[in-house]
C-alpha cells in the first residue's frame, strides 16, 4: 500500500513534480472558501498557491468550506491540505502530457452541514479579509430569469429563523457577517468565482436583500464597508476519475486521494475592489485586475458557457459520452463555429473582430483537447440555473436588434430535448438539475397540451407551454418570433434527430 501525500512525504517525490516552495507552518488563514470543490481547487487556490510563492506573504492560507458533503475534507485532511493539479494536454507529437504540481494554499477543510457555527466564527475570524466563493449557480437560492432571491426556499425559510445553524449560502455570510459586525471587526471582501451574470453584484444584491429580513441596520453596515469584486475564471476542469488518481499516484509514489485535472488554459479577470487587501493574484500572470470586468464575464458566458451547452446537449441527445467526442463530429462542430460566428460574436460590441475570430479557435482548439475527456453529463448539469445567462441573454439581444436566433434557438431546443432522459441510442440518463421535478412536470404538461390540439398545432402549442416557464424564460415566452423558432427546432430533433437538425441550422 502507498503512502499519503502530507507534509511528510512532499520532500521525497519526484524531482519533475512542481513543489511549493515556502514554509507551509508558516501559513495563516485570510480566506474562507464556501465550494471547495474541483474548480476552486484547480483555479483560485492554484493561484493563491503561486501569489504566496511569488511575493512571500503567506498570510492568505485557505480555509476551505464543503457545504454538505464531507468527501473532499475526508481525502484532504490526511493530506494536511495538499493536493495535485494534473495539467493535461496534448504534446507537438499528439501523444497526451501531464505536468504535476503540489498545491499547498489549502489550511483546512470544513463541512458547513455538520458544524455551521463553526464556518460563521471563521468568517468572523480577526485574519479572515476575503470570502470567496465556488458553490454553482443554484448555491444562491435566486431565480435565474430575475436574479432575486428565492423567498420560498427552504433553507432561505430556516435560515432566517435560525441564525446558529445556516443551511444556504447566503444565510452563512449573512450571518457570519453579522457576527463580525458585532465584535467591532473591520469588512472584508465577498468574491463571487462563479459562472453568473454580474457575479459580484448578483451576490451583493442577495446578501443585502437577505440582510433586510435579519437586521435594517447590519444590511447597512454591509452595503457602507463590504465589497463585492466581479469577476470570470475560465478554465476546463473535468470531474476526476479512479484511472486519473491510480495514474497519478503511480508518477507521484504516493497516493492523493483527491487530485484534480485541469487544462493549460487559465484565464481569471477580477475587479480590483477589495476592503481588506488580496494576495498578489497577478504575479506569474495568474490573474488579471481590472476597473470592470463586465465585457471579460460576457464574452466568457457567451463564446464559451453558451457553445460548451450547447455540444453537451446536442452531443449527450446523439449518445456521445465527452466534450472532445462532441467536439471533434463534423457535423456538431460546423454548427458550433456557425452559432458562434454568426450569432453570438455579433453581439459582442466593442471586441474586434480578429479578437473574437482568435477566441473562438481557441475555445474550439481546447474543447477538442483528447488528453482531458470532460463528460458531456457534467456540463449538461443545471441547465435551468445555466441558460438564462448562457444562451437567452444573447437571444434576447438579437431579438431586440431584429437579427436572426435560429442557431440559437436550437441550442435551447436542444436542452429541452435533453430533458427528455434518452439519447438517440435508447440510453438513458438522470436529468441532474435542482429544479428536476418541476421540469419533469413542465414536460408533462406540454405533451398533454399538444395531444389536446389538432395535429397542425400541436408543435407550437408543445413549444408554447413550454416557453412561457417563467423561472428560465421570464418573459421570451411572450415573443411569438422566439415561440415560433423553438417549435420548428423541437419538432426536428423529435423526428429527424440531433444531425439532421443542426446540418439544416448550420
Amino acid at each position: 500500500m502507498l503512502e499519503r501525500l502530507n507534509s511528510e512525504s512532499l520532500p521525497r517525490l519526484p524531482a519533475d513534480v512542481e513543489k511549493p516552495s515556502y514554509d507551509r507552518s508558516r501559513l495563516t488563514p485570510g480566506i474562507v472558501h464556501l465550494g471547495l470543490g474541483a474548480f476552486h481547487r484547480a483555479h483560485q487556490a492554484v493561484v493563491t498557491d503561486q501569489a504566496m510563492q511569488a511575493s512571500g506573504d503567506l498570510s492568505w492560507g485557505i480555509l476551505g468550506v464543503s457545504l454538505r458533503h464531507p468527501a473532499t475534507r475526508d481525502a484532504l485532511t490526511p493530506q494536511d491540505g495538499l493536493y495535485t493539479l494534473a495539467v493535461r494536454d496534448a504534446g507537438p507529437d499528439g501523444q497526451d502530457r501531464e505536468h504535476l504540481r503540489i498545491v499547498g494554499s489549502v489550511l483546512r477543510v470544513m463541512v458547513a452541514d455538520e458544524d455551521p457555527n463553526a464556518v460563521l466564527e471563521r468568517i468572523a475570524y480577526p485574519q479572515t479579509r476575503i470570502v470567496s466563493l465556488t458553490v454553482t449557480e443554484k448555491g444562491y437560492s435566486h431565480e435565474p430569469a430575475t436574479g432575486h432571491l428565492r423567498w420560498d426556499d427552504p433553507d432561505i425559510l430556516h435560515d432566517l429563523e435560525d441564525p446558529i445553524r445556516p443551511r444556504s449560502t447566503i444565510g452563512i455570510l449573512v450571518h457570519g457577517l453579522a457576527l463580525r459586525r458585532e465584535r467591532g471587526l473591520p469588512p472584508i471582501t465577498l468574491m463571487s468565482c462563479d459562472n453568473l451574470r454580474g457575479n459580484g453584484d448578483t451576490l451583493r444584491s442577495l446578501v443585502l436583500a437577505f440582510a433586510l429580513r435579519v437586521d435594517v441596520t447590519l444590511a447597512d453596515w454591509i452595503d457602507r464597508n463590504c465589497t463585492f469584486p466581479n469577476s470570470m475564471v475560465d478554465r476546463i476542469v473535468p470531474a476526476t476519475e479512479d484511472q486519473d488518481r491510480q495514474r497519478i499516484a503511480g508518477r507521484l509514489g504516493v497516493e492523493d486521494a483527491w487530485p484534480v485535472l485541469g487544462e493549460p488554459y487559465l484565464n481569471w479577470v477580477i475587479e480590483d475592489k477589495f476592503a481588506a487587501g488580496r494576495p498578489a493574484w497577478d504575479a506569474q500572470g495568474g490573474a488579471t485586475f481590472v476597473s470592470n470586468a463586465a465585457p471579460y464575464e460576457r464574452l466568457k458566458l457567451r463564446m464559451v458557457s453558451g457553445p460548451h451547452s450547447a455540444l453537451a446537449y446536442l452531443g449527450a441527445t446523439l449518445g456521445l459520452h465527452t466534450m472532445a467526442d462532441a467536439a471533434n463530429t463534423p457535423a456538431l462542430r460546423s454548427f458550433i463555429e456557425a452559432m458562434m460566428r454568426e450569432e453570438i460574436a455579433p453581439t459582442l460590441r466593442g471586441i474586434p473582430d480578429a479578437g473574437l475570430v482568435e477566441y473562438r479557435l481557441r475555445f474550439l482548439n481546447r474543447i477538442s483537447n483528447p488528453a482531458l475527456p470532460h463528460p458531456l453529463s457534467q456540463i449538461a448539469m443545471d441547465g435551468s440555473q445555466k441558460l438564462p445567462q448562457r444562451l437567452l441573454d444573447t437571444i434576447r439581444d438579437r431579438l431586440r436588434a431584429g437579427h436572426g436566433i435560429d442557431r440559437l434557438c436550437l441550442a435551447v431546443a436542444a436542452w429541452l430535448n435533453y430533458l427528455r432522459g434518452e439519447d438517440e441510442q435508447g440510453g438513458v440518463y438522470a436529468i441532474q438539475d435542482p429544479i428536476a421535478a418541476r421540469l419533469d412536470r413542465l414536460l408533462s404538461r406540454a405533451e398533454v397540451a399538444a395531444h389536446a390540439a389538432k395535429p397542425s398545432q400541436a408543435a407550437q402549442r408543445r413549444a408554447t407551454v413550454l416557453a412561457r416557464f417563467k423561472p428560465v424564460f421570464g418573459d421570451l415566452g411572450d415573443s411569438a418570433v422566439f415561440v415560433e423558432c423553438l417549435t420548428k427546432h423541437l419538432e426536428a430533433l423529435r423526428e429527424h434527430g440531433v444531425l439532421h437538425a443542426v446540418k439544416a441550422a448550420t
